[in-house]
């Protein structure tokens, strides 16, 4: 037994080091160059190479089986179907295939990555009108792998009036970085998503919000919103603040990364997480996420009970 968990550590350690100690920005960007260049054969081969590494690449979902480039298969579309949508009003759908990470509740500011490795609300979310919303409310970590379906959608019935777009590093997003690297999402690219509900569906709260917030990863450091015509990775040279002004139905797309990554969803305390929801499960896009609390939460003094 001894030796497994020995065996786990080195293993753990030389994913680590490969993946967050060679220079992250310069391979990034090499990877962002390879996976757009338009050649059937190169990425025929490419995709043979990643699927000896990833056992759950399912591309016979996808709605095309060739691919001009990488990225394209990065970014594959699934079939029709395959994706149903709880249409509950009371209930906030996953955004996204994912593993679910760290989630519950949180404890005043405080929300965790990883079991010791908290983070403040205002170092992830910088608009402090939008952080302060989220005190003693639910979060939900979905990770994205690699393998996964990459494109997310609305969660609920929403109109987004601007992304708040934040430069930063790219370390790796997977469990082994976050129980490494303190603060490891305000430190990476993010954006910040506030879903503004046309109508609560809470009617004891009519105050109810959903934010989301994709984080990039080292390959990963470009989000495609299909509200904006600006791409934001890390050659993005605008404004921060980005308006817009796109309306969703629940289950509409929104956007997609170019590789995979994590989105990090925040719920007012009149929310909890559905049942069953709990790290280390998958969830499909448009399954049941959050619902509404039987009984209004005291945003003030809600205890909290984070997984980590």
């Amino acid at each position: 037994m001894k030796t497994a968990v020995q065996r786990l550590t080195k293993t753990e350690q030389l994913n680590f080091l490969l993946t967050n100690r060679l220079p992250r920005r310069w391979l990034t960007l090499f990877m962002g160059w390879f996976s757009q260049i338009e050649s059937p054969l190169l990425a025929k081969l490419s995709i043979a190479v990643w699927q000896c590494f990833a056992e759950d690449l399912r591309l016979q979902d996808a709605k095309k089986q060739n691919f001009n480039s990488l990225g394209e298969c990065f970014t594959r579309e699934l079939k029709d179907g395959l994706r149903p949508i709880d249409m509950a009003a009371n209930i906030v759908t996953s955004p996204c295939d994912a593993i679910v990470g760290a989630c519950g509740r949180i404890e005043g500011n405080k929300v965790f990555q990883a079991k010791g490795f908290p983070y403040e609300l205002s170092e992830l979310i910088p608009d402090v009108r939008i952080a302060h919303k989220y005190r003693n409310g639910s979060f939900v970590t979905l990770r994205l792998k690699s393998s996964m379906y990459h494109r997310f959608h609305a969660p609920i019935n929403c109109q987004v009036k601007q992304v708040n777009y934040i430069s930063g590093d790219t370390w790796n997003v997977n469990p082994i970085a976050l129980k490494r690297v303190e603060k490891l999402f305000c430190k990476n690219e993010r954006a910040v998503i506030e879903l503004k509900l046309d109508t609560s569906p809470n009617l004891n709260n009519p105050h109810s919000s959903i934010t989301l917030v994709p984080v990039a990863a080292i390959l990963v450091a470009s989000m495609k919103f299909n509200f904006l015509r600006q791409t934001l990775n890390l050659r993005y040279r605008g404004a921060n603040v980005i308006p817009c002004d796109a309306q969703f139905n629940k289950g509409d797309e929104m956007g997609y990364f170019q590789h995979g990554s994590t989105i990090i969803v925040f719920a007012t305390p009149d929310y909890q997480l559905c049942p069953g929801i709990e790290q280390g499960r998958p969830i499909k896009m448009g399954e049941a996420l959050l619902n509404i609390c039987p009984e209004p939460r005291d945003t003030q003094t809600s205890s909290a009970s984070v997984v980590a």
